[in-house]
């Protein structure tokens, strides 16, 4: 059982650039994987989303790459004067054309230094062909794998001691109720009679048709058997998720779903103040157990 949230960082080195990799994940139902790269290394970008996928089955995650270049290597942006005279030309030609003298023929170097060409940028990440740089790229990504693969596991085992808390403290409100299950209807009948002795009905006995029907209607309706059962069969699931090595969480969460339904009949159903109270119980541990699950990769 794994968290969705983690975190890992990888390092490797290409012809003396060092390529780091980070990885941030995040709860989210459905997985996605959110890849930030320099714009020259988007070819590389579906062989990373495919690696992520492999290991992120539910969450979002952020993979960001970064490039670090050796020392004396070129980069940073250069003034192209033959570009600037070139579109001061045009800008003095245009000007010309229309008429215009003065200031109003004038061209600022704040316009000329916002027109395309005037400052390339030899961006860090053409200095180090992706291609070239895909096999440390890729060791890169491995190792933040590994280190978040290994955080997500912990918390994984922490969220997994907490649920089995919370399953157990229904567990032990579902044995109490079991227990007191066959003593509704008992109950109900010593209730029944002594309603019709305080009404001064005492000639009636418990043996009239009558009254044998209400108990049996009542039995009926209370009788909470097959949500118990129904209980058990979500504790064996529970039991076969904690044991998967598959991606849990959305199966955790339909189950969580249906303990709540379980539950809440048994509460509707029972009719007991004894039950009510362990039905709450049972509420109470299960809204922490669903608190717990959106957590669960």
């Amino acid at each position: 059982m794994n968290s969705m949230t983690g975190y890992g960082r990888g390092e490797s080195s290409a012809d003396g650039a060092r390529v780091g990799v980070e990885l941030k994940s995040v709860n989210r139902k459905q997985a996605e994987v959110v890849v930030m790269l320099p714009p020259e290394w988007e070819p590389l970008e579906a062989r990373i989303r495919d690696a992520v996928a492999r290991v992120v089955a539910r969450g979002r995650c952020e993979v960001r790459v970064s490039l670090d270049l050796p020392e004396g290597a070129p980069a940073g942006p250069r003034l192209q004067r033959d570009v600037v005279a070139a579109y001061a030309r045009e800008w003095s030609e245009v000007a010309a054309g229309l008429g215009l003298s003065g200031a109003a023929a004038q061209v600022s170097l704040e316009v000329l230094a916002r027109c395309p060409g005037v400052f390339p940028t030899q961006d860090r990440s053409t200095v180090v062909d992706p291609e070239a740089a895909w096999p440390a790229t890729s060791a890169a990504l491995a190792s933040a794998l590994s280190a978040l693969e290994g955080m997500r596991r912990r918390e994984g085992e922490a969220l997994e001691r907490d649920l089995e808390v919370r399953i157990g403290g229904i567990r032990a409100a579902l044995d109490r109720v079991r227990a007191l299950a066959p003593e509704v209807p008992l109950r109900h009948r010593q209730a029944l009679h002594q309603r019709l002795q305080a009404a001064g009905l005492e000639g009636v006995s418990l043996d009239d048709e009558r009254l044998l029907k209400e108990l049996v209607v009542f039995a009926d309706r209370s009788d909470i058997s097959e949500e118990i059962a129904r209980l058990d069969s979500h504790f064996q699931q529970y039991e076969d998720c904690r044991r998967s090595r598959e991606a849990v969480g959305r199966k955790l969460d339909f189950l969580s779903q249906e303990f709540h339904r379980e539950i809440n009949t048994i509460g509707s159903k029972a009719n007991d103040a004894r039950i009510a109270a362990e039905v709450v119980l049972m509420k109470t541990e299960l809204e922490r157990f669903r608190e717990q699950v959106q957590n669960v990769e």
